[in-house]
């Protein structure tokens, strides 16, 4: 696993030890942010499950100007510090250990809102990923012309039935889908600032 773009490229990222984490492989990353890489350049982004920190990591490495990392798991926590540690990051974001559903109220307390929000939940807890959604449509934590990426088990679906969001887009990579969703009012307004990559 290694940061693909940016001032960091090129950098191995590790992996929490154990098997509570699915790692971002590569091939998905490099997927998702040609879709949205060109629009990183100082955005703000929410990494929810974060796992190893890769997403986040990633953002970094293009330019956000702001990363928060969300992981429940100690072991998972030390890794995002070690990864940023490793790329040479001092700055510009926040790791919180903590549950996600516990998090994304406290974000929205604080007034924080992004650009992109990603959220990969565990496929062993099956909902979560719904849950993600349903729990980020009735908080302000995206911004206007934001983005919400989910992955998913590839055999599931997101069923679009949220007050303020919608999903425009999916892109299947083996086992997952990665699922994007704006609020609806954002109309093609995305679908002029995400790449077209199928």
């Amino acid at each position: 696993m290694r940061v693909i773009s940016g001032i960091a490229r090129g950098r191995r990222l590790k992996s929490p030890p154990g098997s509570f984490t699915r790692p971002l492989t590569d091939r998905i990353k490099e997927a998702l942010f040609n879709v949205i890489g060109w629009e990183l350049p100082g955005s703000r982004v929410l990494d929810l499950f974060a796992g190893s920190g890769s997403f986040g990591i990633e953002a970094l490495s293009r330019g956000a100007s702001q990363v928060v990392f969300v992981e429940s798991h100690a072991l998972a926590v030390r890794t995002i510090h070690d990864n940023l540690s490793t790329c040479q990051f001092e700055s510009g974001f926040e790791v919180w250990r903590n549950d996600v559903f516990r998090a994304l109220p406290l974000l929205a307390r604080r007034g924080l809102s992004f650009d992109f929000i990603f959220a990969d939940p565990p496929f062993t807890m099956p909902g979560t990923e719904a849950r993600v959604v349903e729990v980020i449509d009735q908080l302000p934590l995206l911004a206007a012309r934001g983005c919400l990426i989910v992955r998913i088990p590839r055999r599931k679906t997101l069923v679009d039935e949220w007050h303020n969001l919608e999903q425009f887009r999916s892109d299947d990579y083996g086992e997952s889908t990665v699922v994007y969703c704006r609020y609806r009012e954002a109309g093609g307004d995305i679908d002029g600032v995400l790449r077209d990559t199928r």
